[in-house]
């Protein structure tokens, strides 16, 4: 399984602004995971402030615009070495570089999309990687007649170019949007070349060996825990195996309702099971839901 490691990149060396903590100390120390899930999170709105010329922001300020509470971000920028100002909070600036650096933001890093369908090609054509120090380098397709088109300015390359074009452009990191019967086999290439740090938009879990970390995008999951928590607003809740009549409106709770124990027990030759199975599956076809998980 990919592994996935606690430090994140950056500068090292001592910290020259004085009143901001000792040093950028994660390369030493460690940084949680979860704080540095959330490190993009405070950038983030940090930017957004340095663009409104705002000089300090309180924690308390700034965890409201991170959506986080202020004990939480104090002790994360602990990790690095900042502890703001009493009185005064901290410079706006100064955060955006410590995170900047911290990240690895402040280095020029190659990207490479595999995959120039929608998605891929709306990922090329996305201007927020340049702004954060990512570069699109190289985009790559299997099929021969996206071969030498140009997409946001990058010619696209067929796939037997992988390798090749990771070592002439010095590719850091890839981006996998191919379908998701492509996308092991592409993994499995580009860790044969060298290549550790991949963002997987592939419905599909991929299989990396350790010291390779893969960050998993699922666009169809998270719309499926939306609307997990969309129907339970209101208290909308699932109808119940046996509640549903079959014109759709409620009825009385009965013995096929999942995990009863009392009325008479459906068994052979009982009408109520294929009752039962029919109306769940009016009311909810497991089938229909696509998980992004291969079965």
């Amino acid at each position: 399984m990919a592994s996935t490691s606690s430090n994140a990149s950056g500068g090292t060396g001592p910290d020259s602004r004085s009143g901001n903590g000792a040093s950028l100390r994660s390369a030493r120390q460690g940084i949680p995971e979860a704080t540095v899930a959330r490190l993009p999170v405070y950038l983030r709105a940090l930017i957004s402030m340095q663009e409104r010329g705002i000089v300090t922001v309180s924690s308390e300020e700034l965890a409201v615009s991170a959506g986080v509470n202020s004990a939480k971000l104090r002790k994360d920028f602990s990790y690095l070495g900042s502890y703001g100002t009493r009185g005064v909070g901290y410079e706006v600036s100064f955060l955006v570089y410590q995170i900047s650096r911290e990240l690895g933001l402040t280095q020029d890093w190659a990207v490479a999309i595999v995959g120039i369908g929608n998605l891929g090609h709306a990922l090329a054509n996305y201007g927020g990687f340049a702004s954060r120090g990512f570069r699109v380098a190289a985009l790559f397709d299997a099929d021969p007649a996206l071969t030498g088109s140009v997409v946001a300015g990058v010619r696209v390359r067929h796939t037997d170019e992988l390798e090749a074009a990771i070592r002439a452009l010095r590719i850091s990191i890839f981006v996998i949007a191919t379908p998701a019967p492509a996308a092991q086999a592409v993994a499995d290439r580009l860790v044969a070349a060298g290549i550790t740090s991949i963002l997987n938009f592939a419905p599909v879990v991929l299989n990396v060996p350790e010291g390779v970390d893969v960050r998993k995008v699922d666009l169809s999951i998270e719309l499926q825990i939306l609307a997990f928590h969309e129907q339970r607003k209101g208290g909308h809740a699932l109808p119940q195996a046996g509640n549903v009549k079959s014109d759709g409106s409620r009825g009385a709770s009965t013995s096929a309702t999942a995990g009863s124990d009392t009325g008479p027990r459906a068994g052979a030759g009982s009408a109520a099971a294929p009752a039962a199975a029919h109306t769940a599956g009016r009311s909810l076809d497991a089938s229909l839901i696509d998980t992004g998980i291969p079965s």
